[in-house]
């Protein structure tokens, strides 16, 4: 992190939340501002010729939504962070694989708190790119291997074991996986679709395009939203009946 500030960006029509988000952005040394715009289709061009980390983005704005923006934004996305005053669009911005949700107005301490998750987020995936930099790439990669009980997730130079038990959910990023635990999470350079044809399909199940969960961890489901060892998942609408045979 000291190396490498997390390039930032600020994306909101009304001019004191970009002036808030952006007086609390220069309270955190390791976030760089590059820029605030009060429309998408402003951050739109900057992002045709910039490349950033981090995008703290308004909902409800004219002409292109925020939504709308990160749906044609495409795979390739930095991490993202919808800011609205409007509770209802969380599981939208879920099913998006944003990676939080800001309610207005915005406190300090609750800013924090996603920061230190995107800090956290973003050394691992730099420690996992600067790992698979010095992959020779004329080999295809292998960084999971499944046996018996347990698998086993080659990152940040090392060999993870993780037994199924432990092992609570999945989840995709871009080119990488999160592996979490109680305790832990693991990024490593797979994909989710090979996770589902080696993991054993009455131990994990798909939920979502960005999710795989570990059956024995699920303990509530509400409307969209998946309970898995107290935090919420979103359930994507094609995966629901699947996930709704294990309740019966």
């Amino acid at each position: 992190m000291e190396d490498k500030k997390i390039k930032t960006i600020i994306v909101d029509d009304e001019h004191l939340a970009r002036s808030l988000i952006a007086d609390y952005v220069s309270k955190v040394p390791y976030l760089e501002l590059l820029g605030t715009f009060k429309n998408a289709i402003e951050a739109m061009a900057f992002l045709q010729s910039n490349t950033i980390d981090l995008m703290f983005l308004d909902i409800q704005m004219p002409n292109l939504s925020g939504i709308e923006f990160v749906e044609s934004m495409g795979g390739n996305k930095p991490m993202i962070v919808f800011t609205t005053a409007y509770s209802e669009y969380a599981i939208k911005g879920f099913e998006l694989n944003a990676f939080d949700y800001l309610l207005k107005p915005i406190t300090f301490p609750r800013f924090l708190q996603t920061i230190n998750k995107v800090g956290k987020q973003f050394e691992l995936l730099t420690s996992s790119k600067n790992e698979t930099n010095q992959v020779n790439h004329s080999l295809p990669v292998q960084n999971i291997t499944t046996k018996n009980d347990s698998i086993t997730i080659k990152a940040d130079y090392k060999l993870y074991r993780i037994k199924f038990d432990e092992l609570l959910y999945m989840e995709g990023q871009k080119e990488y996986v999160a592996f979490h635990t109680s305790h832990k999470s693991i990024l490593t350079l797979t994909s989710l679709k090979k996770l589902e044809n080696d993991l054993p399909s009455e131990k994990f199940i798909r939920i979502h395009k960005s999710y795989i969960v570990n059956i024995n961890a699920i303990e509530t489901l509400e409307g969209n939203m998946l309970g898995v060892n107290g935090v919420e998942l979103p359930v994507g609408l094609s995966y629901r009946a699947e996930l709704l045979k294990i309740f019966e």
